[in-house]
């Protein structure tokens, strides 16, 4: 039987080459993107799901439809928006639109799944060496930094909760070249495809539960 795997924001960047990547390996994947369509992807073991991480009617009609089907075996919370990288100072709607998306529609999105996460199954958390507290020196992008540091702390605790039934990981996949923001576009060592590459070799690979892990370097990051 296929191994089935969600992906949030599987349209473009990161998440659309996952979705390219293990669909190749053989699994059924569940991309899930804002419009509910991924453009010059067609597959036989690929449904798409209309999911708005901002929106919390949004996040109940998906979780409901899917409680009501399947299983997964990998839940991968891709998804994230980034209104304040590169600016040095919040604005109340940039701080509001990061924390909906990044840290509270992720994470009600994650609680109202992890019954559907077959046993000896992961959660993969994608978030960013920006998250890090103990590495931060700069003031840019406060909203972003902080959701990650959020999102982190969702890790910790799931891994405790779901130490006997599922393994959750933070994950840095790299300075990735993505529309994210324009330092990225610009700067960014790897590409959407090099980085899922090394994502997907992590994510199969017999990780450590609770682990905050950078690609790039093959490390763990300090929390």
């Amino acid at each position: 039987m296929n191994k089935r795997v969600l992906i949030t924001g599987a349209s473009r960047g990161i998440g659309f080459a996952l979705t390219q990547l293990f669909l190749e390996r053989g699994y059924k994947v569940i991309g899930a993107c804002r419009n509910g369509k991924i453009d010059n992807l067609s597959h036989p073991n690929l449904d798409v799901i209309e999911l708005d991480l901002s929106n919390s009617s949004s996040i109940r009609d998906v979780a409901r439809t899917l409680k009501k089907e399947l299983k997964i075996d990998i839940l991968i919370n891709n998804a994230g928006i980034g209104p304040d990288l590169d600016l040095d100072l919040p604005t109340e709607d940039t701080f509001k639109q990061t924390f909906d998306v990044n840290v509270t529609g992720t994470v009600l999105f994650t609680e109202s799944l992890i019954e559907i996460i077959n046993h000896g199954g992961s959660i993969v958390n994608i978030s960013s060496e920006m998250g890090s507290i103990e590495n931060c020196k700069r003031i840019d992008s406060v909203a972003y930094r902080m959701s990650k540091s959020a999102l982190n702390m969702y890790t910790k605790i799931l891994s405790n909760r779901l130490k006997t039934s599922l393994r959750v990981v933070s994950i840095h996949p790299g300075w990735v070249r993505t529309t994210i923001a324009e330092s990225n576009i610009d700067n960014g060592r790897l590409s959407p495809e090099e980085s899922a590459i090394k994502l997907v070799e992590y994510i199969l690979s017999d990780f450590e539960t609770g682990t905050f892990w950078d690609v790039e370097s093959q490390s763990k990051l300090d929390w």
